[in-house]
């Protein structure tokens, strides 16, 4: 089962709400996944289509609890794959669901307004929530947190998207939208802000795994930083270490280390003896001590010397 199929196994089990709750969240369903049929007798046919079983089941259950309405199920396969669909086919109880989901307007008209100002299944924050949970369940989806952060919502409209954002928005989830094949996705790559996005929703478990997941990639990716930058200063350090003997080497055959200063002379020497020793370590070894800053000023003189008598050798 993936990451998403556990996330909608939780949310679909039952928990208690208010019918306003329940309202808001059958709306969102509604107007993610459902489709509303009207025979030429103008009879009303309110039908979702779903290939998972946990929103069928859920969906199902809103509808006896907030509607006391006994939909028809069905179950079809194709081709290794199944889906469920869930009926109101009576004319009366399809009207009211719709009116009551605010997917009719005062006209009787079929009319979606998912308007935080204007729709009233929107106005509590636990019916907001309710509304988030149910765009979830219908249509949305989050990658497994071993392999990326990405939490998506697909909606049939421009219009849909931009209110499902601002939604989003009053929780501070910056979601973004993207077209893709004539759907616009909502969509969050932020792995802290899916992290609020399900706890919003009521997915505790889920979360819990999730940031288990997030804790120990952040954990490992942080001892990785830690490991290159060590290793690359290793490396630059070692460059440098051999740089510098080179230099010294080439002093001593065209020059002779005795025609340095003192404390050239000495930090030379000390660097041919010590070629692996960092420069707080050769430091420790002068008499008397200098810094690492005294040390890598001694051995710039020196690699400067060095390339000054390779220059004349050009010449």
């Amino acid at each position: 089962m993936s990451f998403s199929a556990d996330i909608k196994e939780e949310l679909s089990r039952p928990a208690s709400m208010g019918r306003h709750c329940r309202l808001a969240e059958t709306a969102a369903i509604l107007s993610l996944c459902g489709k509303i049929i009207i025979t030429e007798n103008d009879h009303f046919c309110v039908k979702i289509q779903t290939e998972n079983l946990p929103v069928a089941r859920k969906y199902f259950t809103l509808l006896r609890k907030a509607f006391n309405i006994k939909a028809e199920v069905a179950v079809r396969k194709s081709r290794e794959v199944r889906s469920y669909s869930v009926v109101v086919r009576k004319d009366w109880e399809a009207r009211r669901l719709l009116k009551e989901t605010c997917l009719f307007d005062a006209d009787g008209n079929i009319h979606e307004c998912m308007s935080l100002i204007h729709n009233r299944l929107l106005r509590q924050n636990c019916c907001r929530r309710a509304f988030i949970r149910g765009a979830f369940l219908a249509a949305g989806s989050v990658s497994d947190p071993e392999k990326s952060y990405h939490f998506e919502i697909v909606c049939s409209s421009q219009k849909k998207a931009r209110q499902l954002q601002e939604l989003l928005a009053l929780y501070r989830i910056d979601a973004k939208t993207v077209l893709r094949k004539r759907h616009y996705v909502v969509y969050v790559k932020e792995g802290s802000q899916i992290v609020e996005l399900l706890g919003l929703m009521g997915a505790h478990v889920s979360l819990m795994q999730f940031e288990n997941v997030r804790i120990v990639k952040e954990m490992r990716n942080s001892v990785n930083r830690k490991v290159n930058c060590e290793t690359a200063n290793l490396n630059k350090t070692v460059s440098a270490a051999v740089r510098q003997v080179e230099d010294i080497r080439y002093i001593e055959v065209h020059k002779g280390l005795h025609e340095l200063t003192e404390g050239l002379e000495e930090i030379a020497r000390l660097r041919l003896e010590h070629p692996d020793a960092s420069l707080k370590e050769l430091g420790d070894m002068l008499s008397p001590q200098v810094g690492k800053s005294g040390v890598n000023h001694r051995l710039r003189k020196l690699s400067l010397i060095a390339e000054q008598l390779r220059k004349g050798e050009e010449e």
